[in-house]
């Protein structure tokens, strides 16, 4: 194994995304038409400021993107001998791998992403924290959760960097003890739900009733899940994880480590943004990754090519 698609989560969105992906990709242009008649909307209206106040905005408009460059990159021959999806992410991973038609994704991801919406409206997010430990990290939401104003540990998405969900009073809470606690970063993240916690058990329930009437397949390439962090090879095995990811916590280390143990050598993050690339750079340093939204395509290619014709060789 050598190439892994990577799918990026909520968060990485800025104002006007997709509208740069289609001027630096025109070809992508028929995925985002397919993705309006899907919808029965502009998807092109999604990636405005204002738009992507909406948490249903954010997370279509994420996974039109990154199944876009995605399908741009398998049309020139780079193929993924794996892929992983960051939260809403794993959807498009899940599409990419064979298990999931884009058809019935998008709908998914707008019901997600609306039940969630419905569920917390307002008064609660998420939060990063870098720079601490698990232990460390995990002491102080222990200290601060209560009933009435709760806080989970969300991500784990590196040895060192947490993303905290929960009322915005305790995550302001926990943020305050971690920077005492010499946190490198403790911070708000610009997502207005508790993604990956109990908070979400519902949204997880309903989301597994819709997707329970959906084809799923077995996967033509190999599926790494948010929820445990292993390779899925099973289609009812990957409909519990895009079902039930929601209200679970997203062991992204864990994947990026399965990955890496499995021989990926070459990273390629879908758009948008570069979080990703930045975690599995920082975890490994005997790999090459690279964030698509910021990287020549010919330079893709040919790191693409060169993992292809070792892999034959190897």
């Amino acid at each position: 194994m050598s190439i892994a698609f990577l799918f990026p989560g909520q968060g990485a969105q800025t104002p006007g995304f997709l509208h740069h992906l289609l001027t630096a990709y025109p070809d992508v242009a028929g995925h985002l038409a397919l993705s309006s008649r899907c919808l029965g909307l502009d998807v092109m209206s999604l990636d405005s400021e204002a738009a992507l106040q909406s948490t249903i905005a954010v997370q279509v408009s994420t996974v039109v993107a990154s199944t876009a460059m995605a399908g741009f990159c398998q049309a020139r021959g780079i193929e993924p001998q794996a892929v992983a999806g960051l939260s809403v992410g794993a959807f498009a991973a899940a599409v990419v791998a064979g298990a999931l038609a884009y058809e019935d994704m998008l709908p998914l991801v707008r019901l997600r992403a609306s039940l969630m919406e419905q569920a917390y409206p307002r008064g609660y997010g998420l939060a990063a924290v870098v720079g601490l430990t698990r232990r460390q990290v995990s002491a102080l939401v222990d200290a601060v959760s209560c009933d009435a104003s709760p806080v989970y540990l969300a991500n784990l998405n590196a040895p060192t960097q947490f993303v905290l969900a929960g009322a915005n009073a305790a995550l302001d809470e926990v943020l305050g003890l971690a920077r005492k606690e010499g946190a490198r970063k403790a911070e708000r993240m610009a997502v207005s739900v508790p993604s990956h916690c109990p908070l979400l058990t519902s949204v997880g329930d309903a989301l597994a009733e819709a997707i329970a009437a959906i084809a799923i397949k077995t996967p033509n390439i190999p599926y790494v899940s948010n929820r445990g962090g292993r390779l899925l090879r099973d289609a009812e095995a990957i409909r519990d994880d895009l079902a039930r990811n929601v209200m679970y916590p997203v062991l992204w280390h864990d994947a990026n480590t399965v990955l890496y143990e499995t021989g990926t050598r070459l990273y390629l993050e879908m758009p948008p943004g570069h979080t990703l690339t930045g975690l599995i750079t920082a975890a490994f340093d005997d790999i090459r990754a690279l964030a698509l939204q910021e990287s020549r395509f010919d330079t893709v290619a040919v790191l693409a090519a060169r993992e292809k014709a070792a892999d034959y060789l190897g």
